[in-house]
């Protein structure tokens, strides 16, 4: 049946919002991880009917994933709150995940791959990174397939829903899981308004459990490292408030008013007494069940077929991971946690790419989770996740003496994926990356054998296919342009033939103590040129060992973090080095600072940092500026376009660049005749 886009929407939107207390599971029917796959739409064809190749057209499935696992069975165990969570008559603990595939119309013409996408946020980024596509939760006309890329290698893409305190809309996957009621225990949420108006109301990530206000405490501070304070002016009052203070699981917000003195980057804290915990550490379980029940299984336990397994039979030989920011740290966290073998033992993903995640995890397994929250230097600075292990193989970490490693569960189980493992420059200032090549004592280490990790230089935490520099509301420089979806797909490729002819893909290309690439971000350790327009600091998201257990957490020794060696113009030195930075006409940085009224001169959370060169000789000598101009760099534009095919060549050689990718990488930058 075919189905207009629009429809497909709504009916996405209206079932999302469907509660666990509709959904009717007998004992009899939870005796498999996935229930019943419920498919509520088929597009086909999708993308406005346009073929790919020999493979053909796409079709879109719109599916709901009823899930059912057993506290007790070892693989389980490690999931926070699961044995408090209500159970069904079979002892088992059920949730929902959302699930949007795209496939294949006919599957024999498919490389009979899963490319699974965790979501961001309950948002699709797949197809906008490895497609060079407009970014779209829900894709379905010709132009959001983009270049086709993954379609024309006939991969089939999955997406579900693996976060529980998603709001539903706007074509968000989500994860609908079991609350554990009349548990209380304290929780804190941070807010940073980036504006200063004032009273503003306020959500908080758990129902409040008791309304007296002494038994809260509101703090404010303007920098990360700054004394929390209560000034006042500073005050606070919940937000629909049940008579007689009796609590209410509506309670959700407060209304917050603000003292004179503290700016628009000002950081707030409150700590209140929190009920009802959601046990979000499903969230690796659903993934888990998702991905094996489509890749083995021909139907779900109440006989509905599986539409992978056409003729009876699962058509699924690998699955494979991308997961970006968030989601990456997703993956590395699915990794870590033991969820790569299923209820069975069976390998669920037999490659992964964890991209921009930096050295960190996530805070979802945990009571009082915020899986949305991650650390940066001024924003949420505290937040688990953070702490080691920070890179693939089991090492001992010199400041706790703990022994452990991304690897230590999959390594004891035999279920280790290969893994592509990419970072921008952005993850070295922000997400402490360097900690995924170095031991706790800053010394290079050995990746295992099936990692390879690959930074991208210069680059930004994430960029638009059709972005350019432009200003930010809340930053001091134009934002970082780069986008680094060309060699994202010739690394997909790379982790394709590596998992199915034994092709290893190109060496590992990280900075490193060993090279001198590797350095403090002190100024006098990384000389950064003396930019006019740039107030350099040193700041970087510093790490230290850090107790969670407490509250608020305290932090005792500091992690070596380390940072990219810079040229001449500030441009890294090293890892993949996109056309643009080896042949800039600018200078690209991970890192942008806030600008006044903003918590000036904090690190600008994952936005990086474009400044050009100046146009001519005498603009840069009026300017004062060190880095030589365009003109003085490339007198004619056919010696520009000249070094723009020369890197591309090298990338192509190298495997970091796909063929196909060559002319379109330097169409744009060619076309742009040098700014002239």
């Amino acid at each position: 049946m075919s189905r207009s886009p629009s429809r497909i929407c709504r009916l996405v939107c209206v079932v999302g919002i469907v509660g666990l207390a509709l959904v009717a599971l007998s004992g009899a029917d939870a005796t498999a991880e996935v229930v019943r796959f419920e498919i509520l739409e088929v597009q086909s064809p999708t993308f406005d009917g346009r073929a790919f190749g020999h493979v053909g057209q796409y079709e879109k499935i719109i599916a709901r994933a009823f899930l059912a696992v057993d506290p007790d069975h070892p693989r389980n165990a490690g999931i926070v709150d699961l044995n408090l969570a209500p159970r069904n008559d079979a002892g088992r603990v059920q949730f929902v995940a959302d699930v949007m595939i795209l496939k294949p119309i006919d599957l024999d013409l498919g490389n009979r791959r899963i490319l699974y996408g965790v979501v961001n946020r309950g948002r699709n980024l797949t197809v906008g990174l490895l497609n060079d596509a407009p970014r779209s939760n829900n894709p379905t006309t010709a132009a959001d397939a983009g270049n086709g890329y993954m379609m024309r290698e006939g991969y089939t893409l999955v997406w579900s829903g693996w976060q529980g305190d998603l709001a539903p809309g706007d074509g968000r996957l989500r994860l609908e899981v079991p609350i554990v009621s009349d548990v209380t225990g304290p929780n804190t949420d941070e807010f940073i308004f980036n504006h200063t108006d004032s009273p503003v109301v306020v959500p908080l990530s758990y129902p409040v459990a008791n309304l007296d206000p002494d038994r809260a405490t509101l703090t404010i501070r303007q920098h990360e490292h700054d004394r929390p304070v209560m000034p006042p002016g500073l005050s606070f009052e919940y937000s629909q408030p049940a008579a007689g203070g009796t609590p209410t699981p509506r309670v959700r917000h407060i209304v917050l008013h603000r003292p004179t003195g503290y700016d628009a980057g000002a950081i707030y804290e409150f700590t209140y007494p929190a009920r009802d915990p959601a046990v979000m550490g499903l969230a690796f379980a659903s993934t888990r069940d998702v991905v094996s029940f489509l890749r083995r299984e021909v139907s779900d336990a109440g006989g509905q077929p599986n539409p992978l397994a056409p003729r009876g039979a699962p058509s699924v030989r690998y699955a494979y991971s991308l997961g970006v920011s968030q989601s990456g740290r997703f993956l590395r966290d699915f990794l870590y946690q033991g969820f790569n073998q299923d209820e069975q033992g069976r390998m669920v993903f037999e490659g992964i790419m964890p991209h921009v995640a930096g050295s960190r995890k996530t805070f979802t397994n945990a009571r009082w989770a915020q899986p949305g929250r991650y650390s940066r230097q001024h924003e949420t600075h505290l937040t688990p996740g953070d702490q080691f292990p920070f890179s693939y193989g089991v090492l001992t970490d010199g400041l706790t003496g703990k022994r452990d490693g991304i690897f230590a569960r999959c390594l004891a189980d035999g279920g280790c994926p290969k893994v592509i493992h990419t970072d921008t420059s952005t993850e070295l200032w922000q997400a402490r990356s360097s900690l995924v090549v170095t031991d706790t004592a800053g010394a290079d280490i050995d990746l295992p054998p099936n990692v390879r990790a690959y930074l991208f230089g210069s680059a930004p935490h994430s960029g638009a296919i059709d972005g350019v520099p432009q200003p930010t509301p809340t930053c001091q420089h134009l934002r970082n342009p780069l986008h680094a979806g060309a060699p994202m797909r010739a690394l997909l490729h790379a982790l394709n033939r590596w998992q199915s002819d034994g092709v290893a893909p190109p060496a590992s290309r990280y900075p490193s103590r060993r090279a001198g690439t590797l350095v403090s971000a002190d100024p006098a350790s990384l000389d950064f040129p003396l930019i006019p327009t740039v107030a350099y600091r040193g700041r970087v998201n510093e790490l230290r060992v850090t107790n969670y257990t407490e509250r608020p957490p305290t932090v005792g020794m500091p992690y070596p973090v380390y940072v990219a060696k810079i040229d001449a113009d500030g441009n890294d030195v090293a890892g993949i080095r996109l056309p643009a930075v080896q042949v800039p006409r600018g200078t690209y940085l991970g890192w942008n600072q806030r600008r006044s009224g903003h918590a000036k001169g904090a690190l600008c959370s994952t936005t990086g940092s474009y400044i050009p060169f100046a146009e001519t000789r005498s603009d840069r000598l009026a300017t004062g500026d060190p880095r030589l101009s365009v003109e003085e760099r490339y007198p004619t534009p056919h010696l520009y376009a000249q070094e723009l095919h020369r890197a591309v060549d090298q990338l192509v050689t190298d495997r970091l660049l796909l063929a196909e990718d060559s002319e379109r990488m330097v169409a744009p930058l060619r076309a742009n005749r040098l700014g002239r």
